[in-house]
């Protein structure tokens, strides 16, 4: 039994001196290449090696290294450690020198994968999880950078759709600016173009149409009677808004003529278009001035309705 303990002791030292040792003590050269020290995941350009297929195991492992002094761990393709350590491992599957070293590296490759993820680089995240996955495929932390590869994705694209909808509305918002500029532009053209002895507007009052007249009686019976006769007559004001739009109506407003002959409640009955010219037209019909109506040479009041039309 101490013989055959003996013997197990004598191989695992051997296997210690001869194998792990010196391939520990050769990736901690130059600082900082020991595979359980972190390692940057700058990717240095590095022409890879000619006809890696053609290479045996010592030189694979010597060219993994290589990479790992020179942080080239998942980074380039074609020519970093972890490509080359798989080479080996299909060299001679169980390695033990490759295996340990994917297995101590793994975090760290994977810190540098997420880094790509970050910097958006979705290409090459990809590469580097499926590389990982070669490496340690049931290893939870693929699910946890596929997961956010998926969301840098998503959120990517809809960062590009919101700035394509934000630059359709301010080409919406340019385009009618542009069409509102081209419009007004226009209208000035068009005022100045008109002679300047053309007519001013006006608002044109028609006849006076009395709300109530008095029938025909027998010439014995008969009512001298005199209708309102306007002395002073006050144009109503054509609106500026109207003006601009071009836009022409009329409105019927009904008022009555006191025993002094002003004018009071004022009232508009009807209009075209509505709301437009109401305001311009009551305000003048209130200064108005009427020679009272009669009644067998008395004043008496009397109601009148008048349609006041604006025209250019």
């Amino acid at each position: 039994m101490i013989a055959v303990i003996a013997i197990f002791v004598l191989l695992a030292v051997a296997s210690w001196f001869l194998i792990l040792q010196p391939h520990q003590e050769l990736v901690m050269q130059d600082g900082g290449g020991h595979p359980s020290t972190p390692v940057s995941t700058d990717k240095i350009a590095v022409a890879p090696p000619a006809n890696v297929e053609a290479m045996d195991l010592n030189q694979l492992l010597a060219e993994a290294r290589k990479a790992m002094n020179d942080h080239r761990v998942l980074a380039p393709a074609g020519n970093n450690a972890f490509e080359f350590y798989l080479k080996a491992l299909e060299k001679q599957p169980g390695n033990p020198v490759a295996t340990d070293a994917l297995r101590e590296t793994f975090p760290f490759a994977a810190s540098g994968a997420e880094q790509a993820i970050n910097g958006r680089d979705f290409n090459e995240a990809q590469r580097e999880i499926d590389l990982l996955a070669k490496a340690d495929p049931a290893n939870y932390t693929l699910t946890i950078l596929r997961s956010k590869l998926d969301a840098q994705r998503k959120l990517l694209d809809k960062e590009q759709q919101q700035a394509l909808e934000q630059q359709r509305q301010q080409q919406l918002a340019a385009d009618k600016a542009a069409a509102d500029k081209a419009a007004a532009d226009k209208l000035a053209t068009q005022q100045k173009a008109q002679p300047s002895e053309q007519k001013a507007p006006t608002a044109v009052a028609a006849t006076n149409t009395p709300a109530t007249a008095e029938p025909n009686k027998p010439a014995a019976q008969q009512v001298v009677s005199t209708e309102p006769v306007m002395t002073k007559y006050v144009q109503p004001r054509f609106p500026t808004q109207a003006q601009r739009t071009r836009t022409q109506g009329w409105v019927l407003v009904g008022y009555t003529v006191d025993t002094e002959g002003n004018v009071g409640g004022v009232q508009v009955v009807d209009a075209q278009p509505r709301h437009m010219f109401d305001r311009e037209a009551v305000n003048a019909v209130e200064r108005w001035k009427y020679k009272p109506a009669t009644r067998n040479g008395t004043p008496v009041e009397a109601k009148l309705q008048k349609k006041i039309e604006f025209k250019l």
